[in-house]
């Protein structure tokens, strides 16, 4: 048996505890406006676990491609400009 979904109307939307309540119970929320539905708010797939990112390792990458040089952007940028 499918369960009554939740709503709320625009002037409603004001009252932000009610929403996060339902939202924080996994409800998604219908949104009206004059007795039509104009949305819906969804609540996040698990907000406890949030997903983790995958960084690449940039350190071994630059390490990879440069060795152990050390580069100094300042002194660098003052020999281009030719005031040593």
């Amino acid at each position: 048996m499918a369960t009554k979904m939740e709503s709320m109307t625009i002037r409603e939307l004001r009252n932000t505890r009610r929403l996060e309540a339902l939202l924080r119970a996994g409800k998604t929320v219908r949104i009206l406006k004059r007795n039509h539905v104009i949305g819906r708010v969804m609540p996040d797939e698990d907000p406890h676990d949030p997903k983790k990112i995958e960084w690449p390792n940039f350190e071994a990458r630059r390490k990879k491609i440069f060795g152990n040089r050390v580069f100094n952007a300042v002194e660098d940028f003052l020999k281009d400009r030719h005031r040593d």
